[in-house]
């Protein structure tokens, strides 16, 4: 998407607010703070990611002459404001949890300090990019641990919405930990491995099974995945077998097998036990066909004899979780003297805390993690802080790590939390914990804002 483009993603009433900022409220400033209210159904952490794009995003952000053009059309908003858009920059200060934090809710993953007209416009865009690659990095997550030592890749290109998703889906879910990706263009762009077998259409377009096979490996000798379920499993099975020693006669190695359908516990041990005893346990056995992290726990525990998991629906559109709860809310905003002063929403179920915060994560002794505090910035807590300054009056101070490093990083962090924490069907709570700065803070001011309405 070019930036042209995303200059002009967001809802319309931040552009009609800002109009209003600037007549009313032009000078003011404001913190808003990005964080998922609750966590989805059988989730029990987040993967925070999506924050390279956030940055690139901040960065280049300007409104071109057509995009000014196509308001003034609208026939909505002020001249001033127009004039205001044509050298817009964004000048204020963000703070962010690196990409592969775990997170949890009420945790802000995004800290944005600037001129209020600013920090609305580029809300929605924030929320579209962290919502998208956070869901995905946190599903993707949880395949890879139910795959335990078993790779898992990303198949999901063709069921993704839309073409942004599709390359943003194979970047999350390669932070979370899958060993590659079938969508070409996201591993040009990320340098994320690219894998694929064959399709059984491809198959089918020859008279025999053999053919295909044949054809196949007369092409990629070194890197042959045979799909064997076209027509009858055991004899696609006995087929791949044929070209496995076809190939290990020329100085070559059938790389695998992929198993796309029916009883993959079954026909898994079935398969493992014929390429034994033909002489080639080295051929891998690729298993695929609407997996999630629940299937691959189940069959895995059956004892299925398979090596990896190619995993695309169900994982490319966090299909048992599509959304966060991922809200942007202010929580200070500048008076005529220039003081931020705290503020909070107080509707019911949606109550939101005030003040510039920070999270702290505590660990014990042996450097586990046992619990997170939300605090006001300047507090004193003995804890490690999560938030990080990455744009310091406009500018990018943060350089963002290599995916490899980022997806390093995420693994060893989940190493440290408790091992319920990780499990596929676990009701786990971690302890997220208000400071108590906050909290009388949180009280006090509520006690004013319902005065403001009497």
């Amino acid at each position: 998407m070019s930036t042209m483009n995303r200059s002009l993603l967001v809802d319309l009433y931040e552009l009609t607010m800002a109009d209003c900022y600037l007549t009313y409220r032009q000078h003011a400033f404001a913190t808003f703070d990005l964080f998922v209210r609750q966590l989805p159904k059988n989730r029990t952490y987040l993967v925070a990611c999506g924050l390279e794009d956030v940055l690139s995003y901040i960065e280049n952000l300007r409104f071109s002459r057509e995009d000014i053009d196509y308001l003034r059309k609208q026939k909505l908003f002020s001249k001033d404001f127009l004039d205001y858009l044509k050298d817009f920059e964004f000048s204020g200060d963000i703070w962010a949890v690196p990409e592969g934090t775990i997170v949890f809710a009420q945790e802000p993953i995004l800290r944005v300090t600037a001129s209020i007209i600013e920090a609305q416009i580029i809300e929605s865009y924030l929320l579209n990019t962290v919502n998208l690659q956070t869901m995905i990095a946190s599903k993707a997550a949880r395949v890879v641990w139910a795959a335990k030592d078993k790779a898992v890749y990303d198949f999901s290109l063709r069921r993704t919405h839309g073409l942004d998703a599709a390359v943003k889906v194979a970047r999350s879910s390669y932070i979370a930990g899958v060993a590659g990706t079938s969508n070409v263009l996201a591993g040009r762009l990320y340098g994320i491995p690219i894998v694929g077998t064959m399709a059984h259409s491809f198959i089918m377009s020859f008279k025999q099974e053999l053919d295909s096979f044949l054809a196949y490996s007369h092409m990629f000798p070194g890197r042959t995945i045979l799909l064997v379920d076209t027509y009858n499993t055991k004899r696609g099975i006995q087929n791949a077998i044929t070209i496995g020693l076809y190939l290990k006669d020329r100085g070559y190695r059938l790389l695998g097998i992929r198993l796309d359908s029916g009883d993959l516990v079954f026909l898994s041990q079935m398969a493992r036990q014929m390429l034994d005893n033909a002489g080639l346990n080295y051929v891998k056995i690729f298993a695929s066909g609407n997996l999630d992290e629940f299937k691959i726990e189940d069959i895995l525990k059956k004892g299925a004899c398979i090596d990896s998991f190619g995993v695309g629906t169900n994982m490319g559109t966090s299909e048992d979780a599509p959304y966060l709860d991922i809200i942007y809310k202010v929580s200070e905003v500048t008076d005529e003297n220039k003081r931020f002063l705290p503020t909070m929403k107080l509707s019911k179920a949606k109550v939101t805390y005030p003040g510039r915060k920070q999270i702290f994560r505590i660990q014990d002794k042996k450097g586990r993690f046992i619990k997170d505090i939300i605090g006001l910035e300047k507090e004193t807590i003995r804890g490690k802080p999560l938030l990080i300054k990455v744009i310091d009056k406009g500018r990018v101070i943060y350089k963002n790590p290599t995916l490899k490093k980022i997806r390093a990083g995420l693994k060893k962090n989940l190493d440290r939390f408790p091992k319920e924490l990780k499990e596929i069907r676990s009701d786990y709570y971690y302890p997220v914990v208000i400071s108590s700065q906050l909290k009388k803070l949180t009280w006090g001011l509520t006690m004013q804002l319902k005065n403001r309405q009497r």
